[in-house]
Formats: structure tokens, sequence, C-alpha cells
């Protein structure tokens, strides 16, 4: 079911209390209508102290509790993240005390394959609990509505993901970027704190290769200091020492350190031209949009679903096989051409106002 179809509305009068897991996560704030009235979504407990609201605090999610689920007050339970760590049978245990109470329950299959797992085994056994037990299903992307389809048989709502970056952000991303023409063409691999579905090493000398013998174009490489120090609890001193070897040679410009806030980042990837996603698997990005939202090219993989998130360059890289060719002619191609693949503040607006809109049916029907 794609966002166009809506299912049928009732009881327009009455607010509906939403639990989603996590409320406070940016994508779900920003399923909620930028102005006017829509569910209420109930507010993460704090993991420390549930009677009281998290703040930005939310993990582990207290609502994916059985007895918290018994106890509140909502009128639909709605499944986004959060449950990285938890053991199927307690899934099934939370899934079956929202059965017992008649509370219906929405799922949106954000990830077909657990980016921060390396064994994909324990993902597949938590969606074979949720997908079935779910009374609605959401997907970002048909692909993976198709996928979904030929492994459980069930259907999927297709509803896009909607913008990261605030509207305040993204419009400052669009009055100064004309001042950058001028500048370095800027690539950007970010490596965060290196999640299992990244493999920089595979893909690096390549890049670096390619953006050396550009006109004006620099290789910026960032990272996390729990990775990249000695000492951090991630540190992966291979990719450290090859790092700042291609930095003391002047082809890679590295930067260490600590998590940005969103403001450091929304800057960050606003003072890109293109960032590449280095994932060898995975379903879909949140770093794509955000990219997307500040007119920054991406460079996504083949594995996943990325490219069906919205207008992207793309090469071949996925578990088994990496294709540098791919990666090169990409990397040429928004060299040359720099090409605007961006959303417009008009189009993150009118999206935000449809996936609100289809949330807040489903809501509805499946209350009614």
């Amino acid at each position: 079911m794609t966002i166009t179809q809506r299912p049928r509305l009732r009881d327009r009068a009455r607010p509906l209390t939403i639990a989603s897991v996590p409320s406070g996560h940016v994508y779900v704030r920003h399923l909620a209508p930028l102005t006017g009235a829509g569910s209420r979504r109930l507010a993460d407990p704090d993991p420390l102290d549930p009677g009281r609201p998290a703040g930005a605090t939310w993990w582990p999610p207290v609502m994916l509790a059985p007895g918290w689920v018994e106890d509140a007050r909502m009128d639909v339970f709605h499944l986004h993240f959060g449950f990285d760590a938890v053991d199927p049978g307690d899934l099934a245990a939370l899934t079956e005390a929202l059965r017992a109470r008649s509370t219906p329950f929405v799922f949106t299959v954000h990830d077909l394959r657990n980016p921060h797992h390396e064994d994909r085994r324990l993902h597949d056994e938590q969606l074979d609990v949720l997908v079935p037990a779910a009374d609605a299903l959401v997907t970002l992307t048909p692909g993976a509505a198709r996928e979904i389809r030929e492994r459980w048989g069930r259907d999927a709502h297709v509803i896009p993901h909607p913008h990261v970056v605030d509207v305040q952000h993204m419009a400052h991303a669009l009055a100064v970027r004309p001042r950058w023409r001028r500048r370095p063409f800027r690539v950007g691999l970010h490596l965060k704190s290196l999640r299992a579905s990244m493999d920089p090493m595979r893909i690096l000398p390549t890049l670096i290769e390619t953006v050396e013998r550009l006109d004006d174009a620099v290789l910026q490489v960032n990272g996390h200091r729990d990775v990249l120090e000695p000492g951090g609890d991630r540190h992966h001193a291979e990719l450290s020492r090859f790092l700042r070897r291609e930095a003391d040679r002047g082809r890679i410009e590295l930067q260490v350190h600590d998590f940005f806030s969103d403001a450091q980042l929304w800057a960050y990837l606003a003072s890109l031209d293109v960032s590449v996603l280095p994932y060898r698997f995975g379903t879909h990005s949140g770093w794509l949009e955000a990219c997307r939202d500040l007119q920054t090219t991406v460079i996504a993989p083949s594995c996943g679903y990325f490219s069906e998130q919205g207008p992207a360059l793309s090469y071949v890289h996925d578990e088994n096989a990496f294709d540098p060719e791919s990666l090169r002619e990409a990397v040429r191609h928004a060299h040359a051409e720099r090409p605007r693949l961006g959303a417009s503040i008009d189009e993150r607006t009118t999206q935000r106002r449809e996936v609100a809109a289809a949330h807040e049916a489903l809501y509805r029907d499946l209350a009614g």
C-alpha cells in the first residue's frame, strides 16, 4: 500500500494517544504535522525512573516491557527502533500483552538487516516475531515492501522517510551553498563509530585514488575518537594507522572528533559536495535523507534499498562484492556534473503533510 492509498478514517474528533517507540527519535518526531493537531504521542519514559519522561535519553526503551504495556493508557502501539538487543521471547511477550488488551500494534520495518549486527540471525528472529504479530506494517520503500511480502506473506504500507533536518537549517544550507562554488570539491566519508555494516578499508584505496586525480578536489574522512584513537572502546588500529599515514601524505583530510551535536552534524554535511556511504549491508538510511535535506549528493551502495529513498548516485557494494570502477564512475560523475539531487523545502513540507496524514489515517482505522 503506497502513501496515496488511504485507509478509512473513523471518529475524527477524538485525539488518539500513540505509544511510539521511541517517540524522541527524529524520524518519529517528524511523523507529526508541522502545523495543526494530530495524534498525541506519549513521551519516552526514563529508563531509570519509568514514571518520568526521558527527555533525550530513551535507551533502553521502557515501552517494550510487557508490564508497562499492561498499565499504559494508549490507543495504538507503534514500534520503530530500540529492540536491537531484546530477546525474541521477550518481544513475543510484548506482542501477547498488546493482544491481551486489544491494543492495535503497528510495526515500521526500518531495517530488514540490522546495521549494528555482524551476524543477521538475531535480527531475523526478532522480525519473525514482530512482522507476523503486527496489525499493520509500514516500511519506507517499495523494495523493502516486496521483500517483506516474499519473506512473510504480509503487505506493508509504503510511506517515505520524512525530512531529518529542521526547516531552518535546510533554509540556511540553501542560502550559503552558492557561495561555495569556487572552493574545492569536497567528498566526505564518515566512519562514525564504525558500525558492523561499514567496510571502509575495502573502498578507501579506490576513493583516495579517484579523488586525488580530480581537479581541485578534497577527500575528507571523519571518525569518532573511540575508533581512531588508542584506548578507545572500539579502537581499530589498522584503520587508524592507514588513515593517519594517508593524511600525512596529504591524500586525505582526517577529522577525528567526538559525536557531533545535531547543529554540528548539519553544518558538516552541508559543507560537503558528496557523501559516500560505505555500507556493505543495510536497508534504509536517515543519513541519506539528511544529506538530501542539505543539498549534498549521496553516493549509495547497491545493497539494501537506499537508492529507492530518493535521487542518489550509486556504486556496487554488498557483503559479497565491491566494484571499484562503479565507485570511480560515481565520484567522477558527481565532480563533472554537480547533480542537484536534494529535496527542496517545499517538497519536504508537502511530503511531511502527506506522511503525517497517512499515519493519522492508519491509526484511526486501527483504533476504530
